[in-house]
């Protein structure tokens, strides 16, 4: 066998091993939604009436598939959420070898903050935005119609409330690891700022009802994050340069 054929068959015995490894990663997480997810359903009733406790009627069903489909949907927030961390540690194992020591110590710290952050942003989405907005339009209506929602229309509405928060609160810690990476820095989002207020406010306007104030209030902290992701992105910047700095050039 030639050079050039052993070169290939170590690459494509290398691409194998990758993939195996991959998959192995990918069905260790799999495993543990499953888990999440049966935990989510079997305590659903508790955690549904965690999500109602505040109404003072109750929701409808419209047929037996949408009790079914409340059911999914609570387990799969709770299993997916759950399972995040895990999932950002087995994708930071598959990528290990071909880290530094120092490298890899920094991105295992991006593990717990990507689940801090999740938790942070559906937290504020719920408790914030979506009872602020929620109760706004309950009080459109409270002297011309009685309150009578279907569950599945009720938790469609929460979701769109609150889970986008839980990704938009990931924007500063995005910002750090594609600084880190050399694809932004803070000079690049301090240029295209105008222009990212501009799309955040058309998201506030998606996410909330058609009320200035309200609208405001989705749109404020979304710019906020955006400063903090461009204070963060300048921290991991500054560090970059001092580093390089420091390295001798031959």
């Amino acid at each position: 066998m030639s050079q050039e054929d052993q070169s290939y068959v170590g690459q494509e015995m290398e691409l194998t091993e990758h993939i195996g490894e991959l998959r192995k990663r990918l069905l260790w997480t799999l495993f543990i939604f499953l888990l999440f997810f049966i935990g989510g359903f079997v305590f659903v009733k508790e955690i549904y009436s965690f999500f109602t406790r505040n109404l003072d009627f109750q929701l409808v069903v419209l047929s037996p598939g949408e009790i079914m489909w409340i059911y999914i949907m609570i387990a799969s927030v709770i299993g997916i959420t759950a399972t995040i961390p895990f999932f950002c540690f087995q994708a930071w194992l598959f990528v290990r070898p071909g880290l530094t020591k120092k490298e890899r110590n920094v991105t295992l710290m991006y593990i717990p903050a990507v689940f801090l952050l999740f938790i942070g942003g559906l937290s504020f989405g719920y408790f914030v935005i979506q009872e602020f907005i929620f109760s706004f339009l309950i009080s459109l209506g409270e002297d011309m119609f009685a309150n009578m929602f279907t569950a599945g229309k009720y938790f469609r509405f929460v979701l769109s409330t609150t889970l986008p928060f839980a990704l938009f609160f990931e924007v500063p810690l995005i910002a750090m690891f594609l600084t880190s990476l050399g694809i932004i820095d803070p000079h690049k989002m301090r240029k295209v700022r105008k222009y990212a207020y501009f799309v955040l406010i058309i998201l506030g306007t998606m996410l909330s009802p058609p009320d200035f104030l309200l609208q405001l209030l989705v749109a404020a902290p979304l710019i906020v994050l955006y400063e903090i992701a461009i204070i963060m992105s300048g921290v991991v910047y500054r560090r970059k340069v001092a580093e390089n700095e420091q390295v001798p050039v031959e």
